[in-house]
């Protein structure tokens, strides 16, 4: 049955060890509750004997949800498979931060697709090293914040992004072209909750001008990575990957070009559906509900 045009939606991520009767105790959670499902997802894992469940609900009547009272079921429920679960309202704009540096590609892309409704976000700062991008934050009616970071004031630097996070209740942050490696405790301290970006050539071409070491090199493919921050530089899960065909006639700066649009379409993926709730967790992986 589908619920009223403008309903409220609940969405239910879970995980747990594969078992039968997990579908028939969720729907059956929610029928007693008097919703309706909109949207469902599941994977089984084949070779981690895992399940992976996204549901999006409403209520028959298209009256508002009670989380608190739903989480309390969904809690009992969790008891019983060992589920890890995330219960979320699917409308509810996320607060982000957003990290930049002096590329300002990725950041005018999520600026605006959020200003057009292609993403929820409500975003209370950007964040920068430098102040070059200041003005991008500024079109878009954004608060911009500078703080620079040298080798000495770098754990001032990091405490006052923590300090931020906590203040403004921040649920993502989102390095998009951030040119600071963040420290061990910083990443532990945003674990799961910090989504970063980068050119999809690691590690063949590390360090500087890497798309003149894979212009030099004739690379027939090109892309971008977005994922989970963590202590392991570049290589915490993976959420999404762009990849762009390219042959022997672009110089590298057209093929930073063309990484740049890998980019921005990668990392706004990632963070639509991090922020839709859409992203299961496990191990060194993800499971993605697109």
């Amino acid at each position: 049955m589908t619920p009223p045009l403008g309903a409220q939606h609940g969405a239910l991520l879970l995980s747990c060890p594969d078992a039968p009767g997990i579908v028939h105790a969720v729907t059956e959670l929610l029928v007693q509750e008097k919703c309706t499902i909109v949207q469902s997802q599941q994977f089984g894992s084949s070779t981690s004997g895992m399940f992976f469940m996204r549901v999006e609900f409403a209520h028959i009547d298209g009256s508002p949800l009670d989380f608190d009272a739903l989480g309390h079921r969904v809690e009992q429920l969790a008891g019983t498979f060992d589920m890890i679960w995330q219960l979320a309202d699917a409308a509810r704009r996320q607060r982000v931060i957003i990290m930049v540096s002096k590329f300002g590609h990725c950041l005018n892309d999520l600026l605006f697709r959020n200003s057009i409704g292609d993403l929820n976000l409500d975003v209370v700062a950007v964040v920068s090293n430098h102040p070059d991008l200041g003005r991008i934050a500024d079109s878009f009616g954004v608060p911009f914040k500078h703080i620079p970071v040298t080798r000495d004031t770098k754990p001032e630097a990091e405490a006052a992004l923590l300090e931020m996070v906590r203040e403004e209740n921040v649920d993502l942050v989102v390095l998009a072209r951030y040119m600071q490696i963040l420290s061990d405790d910083l990443c532990k301290q945003l674990e799961g909750k910090a989504i970063n970006i980068h050119h999809s050539m690691l590690p063949s071409f590390k360090g500087a001008k890497p798309y003149h070491q894979a212009h030099a090199r004739g690379v027939k493919f090109i892309g971008a990575t977005a994922h989970y921050v963590t202590a392991d530089l570049d290589e915490g899960p993976i959420i999404e990957q762009e990849l762009i065909r390219v042959d022997h006639s672009l110089s590298p700066d057209q093929l930073a070009a063309r990484g740049r649009e890998a980019e921005v379409r990668a990392l706004a993926r990632a963070v639509r559906w991090h922020t839709e709730n859409r992203i299961a967790v496990v191990g060194d992986r993800t499971v993605v509900f697109q």
